[in-house]
C-alpha cells in the first residue's frame, strides 16, 4: 500500500513544493485520483521524510509573511520512491460513502435518493469535462495514461448512473409504499 510519505515523494519528484502545494495536488491536481491526503497526514509525513534525509527544506523568505517552507526530494528520497514504485501494488479497494448509501438506497426517501444520484451525475459530468479539457496538457506518458483511465472510469460510472438511476429510485418508491 502506498503511504502518505511515498505520495509526498511522488509529488516532490515532479518539482519542489510547499506542504500547501502538495495538498493541492491531492485535492484537485493530477494526483487527486489516488489519495485524499490532508494536512494532518502530510505534515507528519514531511517531518519524517526530513528526519530520514529523503527530502530537504528550502526556506523561502517573504516580504510581510513568515518564511514559506519549500521541500525538495533528495537522491535518497528518489531511491525510496523508486523502491516503492517497483513493489507489487495492493489490490484496489473501492471505498465510497455513495456506494454504501446506494447499497441501502431502497430504504431512503425517493426524493432524497434521486437528489443524491443527481448530484453524483453532475459531479461526474464536471470531472469528465475537466479531464477532456486537460487531455492536451503537457505530461509524461504515465500521467496521460492515468488521465485516460480516469476518464474511462468516470464515463462508465456516469453512463451506469444515468441508465439505471430509475431502477433504484423506483425500488425506493415501492419500499416506501409497502412501509405505509
Amino acid at each position: 500500500m502506498i503511504d502518505v510519505k511515498t505520495l509526498c515523494l511522488g509529488v516532490l519528484s515532479r518539482d519542489d513544493a510547499s506542504g500547501y502545494e502538495i495538498r493541492k495536488e491531492f485535492e484537485d491536481g493530477p494526483l487527486s485520483h489516488f489519495s485524499d491526503a490532508g494536512f494532518g497526514s502530510i505534515y507528519p509525513a514531511l517531518k519524517k521524510l526530513l528526519e530520514d534525509g529523503h527530502i530537504i527544506m528550502l526556506p523561502q523568505g517573504g516580504d510581510s509573511r513568515p518564511d514559506k517552507k519549500v521541500y525538495r526530494i533528495t537522491p535518497a528520497g528518489r531511491h525510496v520512491l523508486y523502491q516503492a514504485l517497483t513493489r507489487q501494488p495492493a489490490q484496489d479497494k473501492l471505498r465510497s460513502d455513495l456506494m454504501f448509501m446506494l447499497f441501502f438506497g431502497h430504504m431512503l426517501p425517493p426524493r432524497h435518493l434521486d437528489r443524491i444520484l443527481g448530484d453524483r451525475i453532475d459531479h461526474l459530468q464536471r470531472a469528465v469535462e475537466t479531464l477532456e479539457r486537460s487531455a492536451d496538457r503537457p505530461g509524461n506518458a504515465g500521467e496521460k495514461f492515468v488521465d485516460g483511465l480516469s476518464l474511462a472510469t468516470y464515463k462508465a460510472a456516469l453512463t451506469y448512473l444515468e441508465e439505471h438511476r430509475h431502477e433504484l429510485v423506483g425500488a425506493a418508491l415501492m419500499e416506501n409504499k409497502v412501509a405505509e
